[in-house]
């Protein structure tokens, strides 16, 4: 037999199988009529467990149980997506428990981490306007906290930087706190070294800065070398430092409006080495809200620790059509080697399609939140 025949005898194969597959897939459809009809859920763990266990044991060699595993662990997540699907063709997708806003109040109470001549002030005023009613805290966590006590109805916090990657800090309070995101501002970032009035580069023996930016300005300190680093939890505490130790020697690393703020002087601009630099801050608030043209959702989960379970969450996105634009993971306090997903993806909380993808991850996943559509 050569070639030509081997693979004619594949073709015929395949088409069996295809064959067989459209007649599994058809009782799989009968299977979702009957759960809905008695409002089981989709998703049997252990069935699809005893399943596998059955099928492995038909295969001849331990790589064909291997292959064999793997083949029917997708063929009962395809069943899985056909059964959320008919669902939501009956009208059981549910509702889900976000209240959809036209727009969000300018006039609201807003917080932002940092001091004035930050560039979280800077975001916040391209988000609400110049004459917002903001107040400032020292932490991440601070602004979190005035949201949970009803202090403050937004919070603006920086969640990634273009060079410097996320604010991991920001990924944790999202999950510790029930905040829900409902927009985003993306500005760009342009570091300037600044010190007191008459103050020299030659000058300078060190600098303060929040740590990103000391990282995002690496090139430039390095080739600069024998300047001390000092990490600050704001850019604009740092220019607030150097304008009231009034010390030529040191300098703070932040936007040229804390210059103006703190009455430096900017003694190099564009200190940070990559000349496209931006950073995207989120709008927080604690009302489970979202906004009807809203195009982004963020959400939060769990997974079992197990091989296989982050593709089969992902294939919720590819089955329903829908883009996912970033992933993040985070280490699980107390649980080593564990971890958190953070998703993005594109869509509204009214679509359809999303609807059916959450029914599926929440099925899935040992845990989902949706952190917000905006």
């Amino acid at each position: 037999m050569d070639l030509k025949d081997l693979r004619c005898e594949i073709d015929a194969i395949d088409k069996q199988i295809v064959e067989l597959y459209e007649k599994r897939m058809d009782v799989a459809s009968k299977v979702a009529d009957y759960k809905i009809s008695v409002g089981k859920k989709v998703f049997d763990k252990q069935r699809e467990e005893e399943k596998l266990k059955a099928v492995k044991a038909l295969a001849h060699s331990d790589f064909n149980r291997t292959g064999i595993e793997e083949l029917f662990s997708q063929l009962m997540s395809m069943s899985r997506k056909l059964q959320y699907q008919k669902l939501s063709e009956k009208g059981a997708s549910g509702n889900l428990p976000f209240i959809p806003k036209d727009g969000i109040d300018k006039n609201a109470r807003v917080c932002y981490q940092g001091a004035a001549g930050s560039y979280s002030e800077e975001a916040m005023k391209k988000f609400f306007g110049e004459n917002v009613n903001s107040t400032s805290v020292e932490t991440f966590r601070d602004a979190m906290a005035l949201l949970e006590e009803g202090s403050v109805d937004y919070a603006v916090l920086p969640i990634e930087n273009s060079t410097a990657g996320i604010v991991s800090e920001i990924y944790d309070l999202l999950a510790e706190y029930e905040h829900y995101i409902v927009g985003e501002q993306i500005i760009e970032i342009k570091h300037c070294l600044l010190g007191v009035p008459g103050a020299k580069l030659e000058d300078i023996k060190t600098v303060y800065a929040h740590p990103q930016a000391l990282m995002q300005s690496a090139k430039f300190l390095s080739e600069n070398g024998g300047i001390q680093q000092i990490g600050m939890k704001n850019n604009a505490f740092a220019a607030k430092k150097v304008a009231e130790d009034k010390d030529k020697s040191q300098a703070a690393i932040a936007g040229a409006g804390a210059a103006s703020v703190y009455g430096l002087e900017i003694i190099k601009e564009g200190v940070n080495q990559a000349d496209s630099n931006s950073t995207r801050f989120i709008i927080v608030t604690n009302q489970k809200v979202f906004m009807k043209d809203a195009k982004k959702i963020s959400i939060c989960l769990e997974i079992p620790h197990e091989a296989g379970s982050l593709y089969h969450i992902m294939s919720h996105f590819i089955y329903n059509d829908l883009n996912m634009t970033k992933i993040e993971s985070r280490p699980i306090e107390d649980r080593n080697w564990e971890y958190r997903f953070f998703i993005d993806f594109d869509g509204n909380l009214g679509d359809s399609a999303v609807k059916n993808a959450l029914r599926g991850l929440r099925e899935e996943a040992k845990t989902l939140r949706i952190l917000g559509n905006y």
